[in-house]
């Protein structure tokens, strides 16, 4: 889906090395922590350097011979990829794809210094309540789940509205052919051809399986 869309051009994908930023010889990126402590943490200096110059351009020549044009970007949304951010979910992935040019940083090391969450980020990112080795891991799942909602990206416009958590509950189960496979039969009503008995079918099975494994969307959905 994110080749697709790239070669459709309905968005840009691009991946930066933060050294390319830094002014040292040994393009260092981080540094001891103040007060000590185990690990490093990223430096300030080349995290504002890169984005302020990546608001400046959204659109550059790349290994695969995009177009190249400068359109500035003084509003770009700065999102840091951090085990301490909002926890993403479905509407923050729609809220998201709305905006026309996000950067992306990737936390790593111990952390990153304060100052480029307090003066540089627009918001703090999670992906779930664990710590991953670093933060692309994270980046690559938020990218994927924005860039998806996107006009022309899926097959079918339909299929990011019935995904899970679109309409604040779990996905209803789906089935395909054999109708009976090892004994266990598919729901008549999927074989019936009446649309309401079917749409009523998957609320009433959302429901019933949003209670079953994610109870807490229920206080959301009301």
């Amino acid at each position: 889906m994110m080749k697709r869309a790239q070669e459709n051009e309905i968005v840009d994908l691009y991946i930066h090395n933060l050294r390319g930023w830094t002014t040292d010889k040994h393009h260092i990126v981080d540094d001891a922590p103040f007060g000590g402590g185990q690990g490093m943490v990223m430096k300030p200096e080349p995290i504002f350097a890169a984005v302020e110059e990546l608001r400046g351009r959204s659109r550059e020549t790349s290994d695969i011979g995009h177009r190249t044009s400068d359109i500035q970007h003084p509003t770009s949304k700065v999102i840091l990829m951090s085990p301490a951010g909002w926890r993403l979910d479905q509407g923050m992935a729609t809220e998201l794809s709305r905006e026309s040019h996000l950067i992306v940083i990737c936390g790593h090391y111990e952390g990153i210094d304060h100052r480029v969450i307090e003066h540089l980020v627009d918001a703090e990112i999670s992906i779930g309540d664990y710590v991953l080795t670093n933060g692309a891991i994270a980046a690559v799942v938020l990218v994927d789940a924005v860039v998806r909602l996107l006009p022309g990206v899926l097959g079918h416009e339909q299929s990011a509205a019935d995904d899970s958590f679109s309409a604040g509950l779990l996905e209803a189960p789906v089935y395909t052919r054999p109708a009976e496979f090892r004994g266990w039969k598919v729901p008549d009503v999927l074989l019936s051809g009446n649309h309401a008995e079917i749409a009523a079918w998957r609320k009433e099975e959302a429901l019933r399986r949003t209670r079953k494994n994610r109870s807490d969307l229920l206080k959301k959905y009301g």
